[in-house]
């Protein structure tokens, strides 16, 4: 497979989502907010609770901030300008291109969700890093990785955190053409991610019984794993198969889901003129 046509698709999309600059002021504005809030949350539960938790106050704090960093990162719906092309049926131009339609659209995920997340992400870290401390809420701060092979291990966390939720993409993308619609898809993602990734609770904070399942699910990987790895809560081999874990679904999905809507774009009818 020729990958040039679709680095140059991933370019040409990242450049045109960083154009939406007051999106992402808008997204950041609002993303402090709710960390700001879920910050609270967290310090009156742990001022009012003398029993072991799984993390520290900061880790739940830094839990939060990068939550709050990453949050574009996540899976949240099908990209909007497939499931347009699916309603109107344009989806037919996308298939007479000399690409693979499933590694085009891929790439077009990545883009989306990366350039969204650059400017978000580096706005959240200078004013949860390094602002609040100026203005005297160091304690609620974005604290930095417990130490260098963190710091390696989460930036390899990250790639694979983009990697999967593009292959979760893929299949709310391949819901849109089987089903003409992205609306049902949208609405059954959603409590997906919330629930299983951490990303409202974190996923330590579950009764024991479901550690082992919360761990080797797919939605782990989006984000449990990588922001435990960030402050230290998994090290070691334990941090290493959570890698091997994310990388392991991202295969599988990419391949359940190229061979899926083969199947699916072979049956597909485009109706119109």
């Amino acid at each position: 497979m020729r990958v040039r046509p679709y680095l140059t698709v991933f370019r040409m999309r990242f450049a045109l989502m960083l154009q939406y600059r007051a999106a992402a002021l808008a997204g950041f504005g609002t993303q402090c907010w709710w960390g700001f809030i879920k910050v609270m949350v967290f310090a009156a539960f742990f001022r009012g609770t003398l029993t072991r938790q799984p993390m520290n106050l900061a880790q739940a704090i830094t839990y939060v901030w990068l939550g709050q960093a990453f949050l574009v990162l996540l899976p949240w719906a099908a990209d909007p300008e497939i499931a347009e092309m699916v309603r109107t049926g344009n989806v037919a131009y996308d298939r007479l291109r000399p690409l693979d339609t499933y590694f085009f659209w891929y790439v077009r995920a990545m883009a989306w969700m990366v350039a969204r997340a650059v400017p978000r992400c580096a706005m959240m870290f200078a004013f949860a890093a390094i602002l609040m401390p100026i203005v005297g809420l160091g304690d609620w701060r974005l604290r930095m990785p417990s130490n260098l092979e963190a710091s390696a291990l989460f930036a390899g966390a990250i790639a694979g955190v983009v990697l999967l939720s593009s292959a979760l993409v893929m299949l709310v993308n391949l819901a849109c053409v089987i089903t003409l619609s992205e609306r049902g898809a949208n609405a059954l993602i959603v409590p997906l991610v919330l629930a299983l990734s951490g990303s409202i609770v974190p996923l330590p904070f579950f009764p024991n019984w479901m550690q082992p399942f919360l761990f080797v699910q797919p939605f782990a990987g989006l984000v449990d794993i990588p922001y435990r790895i960030y402050f230290g809560g998994l090290s070691g081999w334990v941090a290493i198969a959570g890698l091997a874990q994310m990388f392991g679904w991202t295969i599988v999905l990419v391949f359940g889901g190229h061979r899926a809507m083969t199947a699916a774009m072979n049956r597909l009818q485009v109706q119109g003129g």
